[in-house]
């Protein structure tokens, strides 16, 4: 495949110093764009300053810390908001010395050969679109020849095929469950269904979803599902767990992802409880709008409750809000069972995960989720807590059937390999720079 075609992706959720689940996709997609022999471009909203010799330096500091906050009085950065919504969008090149000491960073990001950062590009973008119902349009030299946005975002680069990511739809498909200002994220997609070179999902349902509410055409949206990496490094990973929490290999169930409304871990609660399994359940996830709500019966003193590294927990259940990702995989691999009861889902990572890791699952019968499980998990109504309480029952007390769902994830899971995910993008890009090919001098990405 030809070198100089370059593609380039947004550092919008790459950036969080905790990461997300569209994080992890960001990552996977540009590894799989370097793999396919592109060179890679990122785009950034961290502030790295005019001098070219400090950007680098705050460009990995906000990547560790997160992006600072504006500095000045809220008046005063209200002023200067004003004022720089009238002055172009400057962005700057964030040359690779080599000389920051990257460690723990260095698996957060792909391996960009070009990084170009305009401060704080996506709050702007986002003030932009409210005030004028238009996208922000950012202006390269030298653009890319495809600008892949990760998410949905209102910004628009000059100069190329501009590709959105929309995982789901689920501000319009649960509106009660997003904090989404509906107005504006309906005019957003809107826009982008519109103006789009091209739009990309992550499963057949969120794709569907896109079709039916928005009209798309459909040569103009693709479904590229998605893959991700759970290579670990070689050593004592059951020793780690069992040293670090107390818990035996095969000897949890485990549920993570975010504490939000449309994982439904309230409902994950409520059906572990009742099952009266002996078999401690795990939770790993950040709070996040209304976790309260899904944690209620956690601290109403239903549960009963113990002592855990010191914190007043659940008996049984065990909250951790942050972990990295190396021992998360740990706690995966070693799990009787990952619970992943979601609502809605573009695509459901976790299924994946547990999956390659040969871990056994309980999911929801719900949007894309069963197209990623397959007929390799229990899959149970989300809203029916009875039959999540049975489906942990089952899955305690049966191993032949644990062991029968994990070679079944096993065998799953390689539908979804990385060498998979890069042929189904190599032929979107391929045919969204063959509908150019007359009109724009942009390099073909066929073999060499």
């Amino acid at each position: 495949m030809r070198s100089d075609v370059r593609i380039g992706i947004d550092g919008f959720n790459l950036a969080m110093p905790h990461g997300t689940g569209v994080a992890t996709y960001g990552l996977a997609l540009g590894e799989a764009i370097k793999s396919l022999g592109a060179q890679l471009d990122g785009v950034f909203g961290i502030p790295v300053g005019v001098r070219p010799e400090l950007r680098e330096i705050l460009f990995y500091e906000a990547l560790g810390r997160g992006i600072p906050q504006e500095a000045g009085l809220p008046a005063v950065r209200a002023v200067r908001r004003w004022i720089g919504q009238f002055r172009r969008t400057r962005v700057f090149d964030v040359a690779k010395s080599g000389l920051i000491v990257q460690g723990a960073l260095e698996r957060r990001l792909p391996q960009f050969d070009r990084i170009v950062s305009s401060a704080r590009l996506f709050e702007k973008a986002d003030r932009h679109f409210a005030r004028t119902g238009r996208f922000l349009t950012l202006r390269l030299p030298d653009p890319p020849a495809i600008m892949h946005w990760t998410y949905p975002v209102p910004i628009r680069m000059a100069g190329t095929n501009n590709v959105y990511t929309l995982h789901d739809l689920v501000p319009l498909k649960l509106p009660y469950a997003t904090l989404d200002r509906k107005r504006l994220y309906y005019r957003m997609i809107e826009t982008i269904v519109r103006d789009a070179e091209h739009v990309c999902t992550v499963s057949e349902s969120s794709r569907t979803d896109v079709i039916e509410q928005f009209g798309i055409a459909a040569d103009r949206i693709t479904n590229t599902y998605q893959s991700v990496s759970t290579a670990q490094p070689v050593g004592d990973r059951r020793g780690d767990v069992t040293a670090l929490f107390g818990l035996e290999p095969r000897g949890y169930f485990l549920y993570f992802g975010a504490i939000e409304p449309k994982k439904n871990v309230g409902r994950l609660i409520e059906a572990y409880l009742g099952s009266q399994v002996d078999t401690p359940l795990v939770l790993v996830g950040a709070r996040a709008w209304q976790a309260d709500e899904d944690l209620r019966l956690l601290s109403s003193g239903l549960a009963g409750s113990r002592n855990v590294f010191g914190n007043h927990v659940a008996s049984h259940i065990v909250q951790l809000e942050y972990l990295p990702r190396a021992l998360l995989l740990r706690l995966i691999e070693d799990a009787k069972g990952v619970i992943f009861p979601s609502l809605y889902e573009g695509f459901g990572l976790p299924v994946l995960e547990a999956m390659q890791l040969g871990t056994p699952v309980i999911t929801s019968d719900r949007s894309s989720l069963p197209e990623v499980a397959g007929a390799a998990a229990l899959a149970v109504d989300p809203y029916d807590v009875g039959a999540l309480t049975s489906a942990i029952q089952r899955l305690d007390r049966d191993d032949d059937l644990a062991r029968r769902l994990a070679a079944a994830g096993t065998e799953q899971a390689r539908l979804f390999t990385q060498d998979r995910y890069r042929e189904r993008l190599f032929t979107m890009y391929d045919m969204i720079l063959a509908k150019n090919r007359r009109t724009r001098s942009t390099p073909h990405m066929g073999s060499k």
